[in-house]
């Protein structure tokens, strides 16, 4: 037999479950710091939670004499408190039992999903319109007046037209996106021929979107008859967004909501313009001298993320409010910059992100009718998890993620 032969090579010992897991846990940095920065978000809510209830507070002032009190209050508050949060956004697990036992409706048991879809149908298109524009390297600032034109196009064209059903929804959801189209178009436009700042134009431009729909519902062509408050016609129940089982605020907005996502994935990857448009937003100059119009991507962009809040308002005005008033819009527009970016300007990251502030928005209703705690909270919890996503190297220091690669978790496990 010869030497090489009798010689074995060394058994190498395979990687455990738990070393592949952390390892591919750790190199996934966006993924990692943007649950983290949920993970922060919530531990300081639950700090918020405790000094705002003077009850809690009082027991700390005998914190050295009787710690349990005081601490054991603190636990019952928070996990009250996020316990109503999740079941507000998701579901009430005794709900869900009445309604399989027959005691209970499939309706009480599925409403607060349905809120939380509800919420953040509109979020989704201004997420969206947000995260598009800035890969093509521009920060559209404006997604709050895009949606609030679309809520205007799309209400005047719901009650106004009287079209047969379906066809009437299809009018008004185009007349949404129009709207937000023209005013995308605009700050679109001025960037290409004047080089004006787009955030200037933008944000001046919510403002005028914003004067002009306070205007608009007073008028009396416009207004709802016998009103003398500021409010329009009631969209036609043809051109209203059908919802599901009838009963349930959850419409059909949720579903063109994830089809817009899957089309705007496949506008980046898979599409000439998609590319021209990643290209425009890496390096203008170089994308210049490669031959595409950078003038014509600003002013193309702009006008398809505008029509993207546009649907964004159009879904809000058609699935829940059913009437114009200055205040129709709410603050989607500026809740989509959040969305876009705890959903790192990415499609499906963006619809997530609008998932979860969705139902922060349910839950936090829930939450504040069950135990006392102001919706305001969740607008906290809101900014904290963007702060945080913001400063990744406050997160990745506090939670020591280069300590933790570095001690080898993503190292070969030693020969045995």
């Amino acid at each position: 037999m010869t030497a090489e032969t009798a010689t074995e090579k060394e058994p190498v010992e395979k990687e455990t479950f738990l070393n592949v897991f952390l390892r591919n846990l750790w190199s996934s940095n966006s993924v990692t710091v943007t649950a983290l920065s949920i993970v922060l978000a919530v531990i300081i809510g639950a700090v918020l939670i405790v000094v705002s209830d003077s009850a809690v507070l009082a027991k700390f002032s005998y914190f050295t004499a009787r710690p349990g009190d005081a601490l054991d209050a603190s636990w019952t508050l928070i996990s009250s408190a996020y316990a109503d949060l999740v079941k507000g956004a998701l579901g009430d697990p005794q709900a869900f039992s009445d309604w399989m036992s027959g005691a209970g409706t499939w309706q009480n048991a599925f409403a607060p999903l349905s809120e939380t879809l509800t919420y953040a149908a509109p979020l989704v298109f201004t997420g969206l319109a947000v995260s598009l524009a800035f890969r093509g390297g521009l920060f559209n600032i404006g997604a709050q007046g895009q949606a609030v034109l679309g809520c205007v196009a799309a209400g005047v064209a719901g009650f106004t037209f009287g079209l047969p059903i379906v066809l009437n929804l299809i009018v008004a959801l185009i007349a949404g996106a129009l709207g937000g189209a023209l005013w995308g178009f605009l700050p679109g436009l001025l960037k290409a021929r004047t080089g004006a700042h787009e955030v200037i134009t933008t944000i001046m431009l919510n403002y005028t979107a914003g004067l002009f729909l306070a205007w608009l519902v007073i008028q009396q062509g416009i207004q709802q008859p016998g009103r003398s408050d500021a409010i329009s016609k009631v969209v036609a129940e043809s051109a209203q967004l059908p919802s599901f089982g009838g009963v349930l605020r959850v419409h059909l907005g949720i579903v063109l909501a994830v089809l817009t996502t899957a089309g705007v994935a496949w506008l980046l990857n898979r599409s000439a313009f998609g590319f021209e448009l990643r290209a425009v937003g890496s390096n203008p100059h170089a994308a210049r001298t490669a031959g595409i119009s950078v003038a014509k991507t600003y002013t193309l962009l702009m006008a398809i993320a505008g029509a993207l809040a546009g649907l964004g308002g159009a879904t809000q005005v058609l699935g829940t409010a059913y009437a114009l008033t200055p205040s129709v819009a709410g603050n989607i527009g500026f809740d989509g910059l959040l969305v876009a970016l705890l959903g790192r300007n990415r499609p499906w990251g963006t619809l997530l992100a609008a998932l979860l502030f969705g139902a922060l928005r349910a839950g936090g209703n829930r939450m504040q009718s069950f135990t006392g705690i102001s919706l305001e909270l969740v607008t906290v919890l809101q900014a904290l998890i963007v702060i945080f996503i913001a400063a990744p190297a406050l997160v990745k220091a506090i939670f020591r993620l280069r300590a933790a690669r570095a001690a080898g978790l993503g190292v070969s496990p030693a020969k045995g």
